[in-house]
């Protein structure tokens, strides 16, 4: 080849790289996202239009545990998703139209607590089997963190009108999300408004707001310029509670912290999210040995060895985002690859959720509103 040849090779192959390299950042920086609020007309009132993309799932960070890993490439198609949680007022309404009843108001299904239980667990007596929920009591000291029945106590009656238990409530705390709620009933929710639970890979691409393997929704620096980013723990060493910060301890009204790149509030802390998906600690590994997944539905089935409390089996369901619980010194989960499995049927005092919609079925809602619109 001559010099003059090789030279105009050189200078096409630089230029196919570079158009490359734009087209790359160009497609997927979140600015040249379309990103489209509901308002009833345009879309489903409080809903946000997630435009389809492809983006690295989990992380390979330091901060990573090792459910997060390793990382692999997805693709989601668009969807619209909830702005915020959904919050008490809204669930109100849903129990108010349906007379929907909690898992946390019934009396529990022995058959179904045995599963998350070791093989030969003497059934409780009957008056043992009462209605309630688990609430987070936290400790007056420090202590190890491989037993959770330290900070988290089974409280009768408690469920989402008394979150810490009959003598609470949630009035004046309308706007706040929803908690005290299991995968069930936020399926019942999502049944009766109309909507879905999000799969796992569709949150995390949500939650990450366009960035690109960002340690959190809003960048790489917990506290940038020392500001809050989201709800997280406000003491010193979880779970210590101590009389100067006890009343910050708890959920707080939706959207009081900024959104994401996607105009989504509370992806990270606050309360963690149900998602769709059966949890396996070893999902990640799996999806892995794919090129790329489009449009994942999660395994088939749960697993997770390293839960020393219950069956490797035990049926659990994904949780995502982090809670008011999470902090620096314990959990970290309020990062957009952060992943935890949870008892379908067990509601807790710090997990809520948001739903999404596909294209089809909010303009199946809209025509219903005598609107037509396209994404």
């Amino acid at each position: 080849m001559s010099k003059f040849n090789f030279k105009i090779t050189l200078i096409i192959f630089i230029f196919l790289l570079l158009l490359s390299a734009s087209f790359y950042f160009f497609s997927s920086s979140p600015e040249s996202k379309k990103i489209i609020l509901g308002d009833d007309i345009h879309g489903p009132k409080g809903m946000v239009w997630i435009p389809g993309g492809t983006f690295i799932m989990g992380s390979q960070s330091r901060l990573a545990q090792a459910n997060e890993k390793p990382t692999h490439k997805v693709t989601v198609d668009g969807f619209w998703m909830d702005q915020t949680d959904v919050t008490n007022k809204q669930f109100a309404e849903f129990v108010k139209a349906s007379a929907y009843i909690t898992t946390a108001e019934r009396k529990p299904d022995w058959e179904t607590l045995k599963t998350q239980l070791a093989p030969g667990t003497p059934k409780p007596s009957e008056d043992q089997l009462v209605p309630g929920a688990m609430v987070f009591i936290g400790t007056s000291h420090p202590v190890p963190f491989d037993d959770n029945a330290r900070w988290w106590q089974y409280t009768p009656l408690a469920n989402w009108r008394h979150p810490q238990g009959p003598q609470s409530n949630i009035i004046g705390k309308e706007d706040h999300p929803v908690v005290q709620v299991s995968y069930e009933d936020a399926q019942a929710y999502a049944h009766w408004v109309g909507k879905r639970l999000p799969t796992e890979a569709e949150w995390e691409y949500a939650a990450r707001g366009g960035l690109k393997q960002a340690n959190y929704s809003w960048g790489n620096e917990f506290k940038p310029q020392g500001k809050c980013r989201a709800n997280t723990f406000p003491g010193k060493q979880f779970p210590v509670i101590d009389p100067a910060y006890k009343n910050k301890i708890g959920t707080s009204k939706v959207a009081s912290y900024p959104p994401n790149g996607y105009q989504l509030y509370d992806m990270a802390g606050n309360v963690w999210q149900w998602v769709a998906d059966w949890y396996r600690a070893d999902a990640f590994v799996k999806a892995a040995k794919n090129s790329i997944s489009v449009n994942p539905q999660g395994p088939k089935e749960s697993y997770d060895p390293f839960d020393t409390f219950a069956p490797a089996d035990a049926p659990k369901r994904v949780i995502r985002g982090g809670s008011f619980l999470c902090d620096e010194n314990f959990c970290m989960s309020y990062r957009p690859s952060a992943r935890r499995g949870v008892d379908p049927y067990n509601p807790m005092s710090h997990i809520g959720f948001r739903l999404v919609m596909t294209a089809a079925m909010a303009n199946e809602y809209l025509k219903k509103c005598g609107v037509t619109t396209k994404q």
